[in-house]
């Protein structure tokens, strides 16, 4: 008899990073044959992408209704035990996972990242909600040490996206920039990496993307005005309102790629396309460690020339290397939903 799994997260609101993560653990859980509900901001699209079941995060009563019918609650992953982005937020994924024990159901962290969590009340409640979570994984060392302090037992895996099956393509005369709006995004840093870009790139197709048009497209519209402004000839696209399948498939056939979010990085180093980030994040600098690419800081005091120089000098081979060297541990996850 198959086991109906709850998957709780930043789901609906078309974050790129979020509804990819998703795609690939409703793959994962209907390979286990599960009846799959998920809790989405915007049901009726989940529904039909993924064809399974979804009610909407915020009706608490037919969320809590789910949760007393499943067997298993999933949350994650991305990172929803943080309250950066929000005390409501972080108090709104802890109430699910209080649901869910309260109802007696296992409860499985998927692939978070944890923290930071300044407020007190809601570090209590984290520490005690997660002490009574069947398993724990967490896809940071900082996440890992974090947990790991307070006597939890995570175990460290990469982001699920390093499972992402891609197929060959060929690089054409286009580069890809990936911007998003954060508060530490100065219009010193625009300003610079546009010049930058119309100097280095200026006979090259520029597609600026957004992946979540809420957050990025305001910037990304802003930057294409920049470019225009340093060089009115230049050839320049914003790309917006795509799924994740038709960004990855436009992200395959760039030349090089330019970003600030997560998974616009990896995707583009699981097609082994030089890339130069944008670090405005601990993940950020965690995989240009990982997979020795260079990075810009926000400060935007670096000599942007000799960057682009790094970007343009990586290996397109020891980057496949890299990203095929990571696999997330699927053993116990799917012992567990079995």
């Amino acid at each position: 008899m198959s086991k109906k799994v709850v998957i709780s997260g930043y789901y609906g609101a078309d974050n790129f990073g979020d509804e990819a993560i998703l795609e690939v653990l409703i793959q994962r859980l209907k390979k286990d044959e599960a009846d799959i509900t998920v809790l989405s901001t915007n049901p009726d699209k989940t529904a039909k992408t993924h064809g399974v079941n979804s009610i909407h995060s915020f009706k608490l009563g037919k969320v809590m209704s789910a949760l007393s019918k499943c067997d298993i609650l999933v949350s994650g992953g991305g990172s929803l035990l943080q309250d950066a982005t929000s005390v409501k937020s972080l108090f709104y994924y802890l109430w699910v996972i209080f649901m869910a024990q309260f109802y007696k159901k296992q409860v499985l962290i998927f692939a978070q990242g944890i923290g930071p969590i300044n407020n007190k009340i809601g570090e209590f409640f984290t520490k005690k909600l997660l002490k009574n979570c069947r398993w724990i994984s967490v896809r940071d060392d900082k996440s890992l040490f974090l947990l790991r302090g307070w006597g939890l037992k995570p175990e460290l895996v990469c982001d699920p996206l390093y499972d992402l099956e891609v197929t060959g393509s060929t690089p054409s005369n286009r580069v890809g920039i990936q911007l998003r709006s954060f508060k530490s995004l100065t219009e010193k840093l625009l300003i610079t990496l546009a010049n930058r870009v119309a100097i280095e790139f200026a006979d090259k197709e520029i597609e600026i993307y957004s992946f979540q048009d809420s957050l990025d497209l305001e910037v990304c519209q802003h930057f294409e005005h920049l470019l225009l402004s340093v060089n009115p000839n230049l050839k320049t696209t914003v790309i917006s309102g795509k799924t994740p399948k038709e960004i990855i498939k436009l992200i395959a056939s760039l030349e090089y790629m330019i970003a600030m979010r997560f998974h616009a990085i990896l995707i583009a180093l699981k097609y082994g396309i030089k890339t130069l980030a944008i670090n405005y994040d601990y993940k950020i600098e965690a995989i240009c460690n990982d997979a020795k690419i260079p990075a810009l800081s926000m400060l935007a005091n670096e000599d942007y020339g000799y960057m682009f120089s790094r970007m343009k000098q990586l290996d397109h081979r020891a980057l496949l290397e890299f990203v095929n060297s990571k696999h997330f541990n699927w053993e116990l996850f799917d012992l567990l939903v079995k």
